[in-house]
């Protein structure tokens, strides 16, 4: 939780499952749970949502991440959002999935950079739910989509 404004309360942490729970059932889609085979049985999660607030680039579908610390630099979130977003294009044929971050949440951009996904730089934005003048208000918005064969960048071939 180290880009986010706090760590959730046992209460906010039961209405954020309820959510994702609710999400697979009307949507058909979610955030996953994710466990080390061998090892950690739940180091974090990592799947698909659709935001709830409002920005320009809306409606959207987004990857999105969040792992315990010490599982962070293992490559679990690449591995983890490489399948999700694949599922994403072939079961769920997305034309688009996008991913953001705070500006200065280098190792996500890296994650998204790595999944292929292009960065958007005319949209980024500053985070509606965060007060004017917070540091973590600006936020960079990436893309990847579908194209026909000979797309350019940003694009996958599924």
């Amino acid at each position: 939780m180290e880009f986010f404004p706090s760590r959730l309360s046992r209460t906010e942490s039961d209405e954020l499952a309820a959510r994702i729970k609710e999400s697979f059932k009307r949507r058909g889609f979610g955030v996953w749970a994710v466990e080390v085979v061998g090892g950690a049985e739940f180091i974090g999660f990592v799947g698909l949502n659709v935001p709830e607030f409002q920005a320009r680039f809306m409606p959207c579908v987004e990857i999105a991440w969040r792992l315990a610390f010490k599982h962070w630099g293992h490559g679990y979130a690449t591995e983890a959002a490489r399948a999700a977003m694949q599922f994403g294009f072939r079961e769920l044929s997305l034309p688009e999935i996008v991913s953001f971050t705070a500006v200065v949440n280098l190792r996500s951009r890296r994650v998204m950079e790595r999944l292929g996904m292009i960065r958007s730089v005319k949209e980024d934005f500053d985070h509606p739910e965060l007060p004017v003048g917070h540091q973590l208000r600006r936020h960079v918005l990436y893309r990847l989509s579908t194209q026909a064969p000979g797309g350019g960048a940003g694009t996958v071939r599924v």
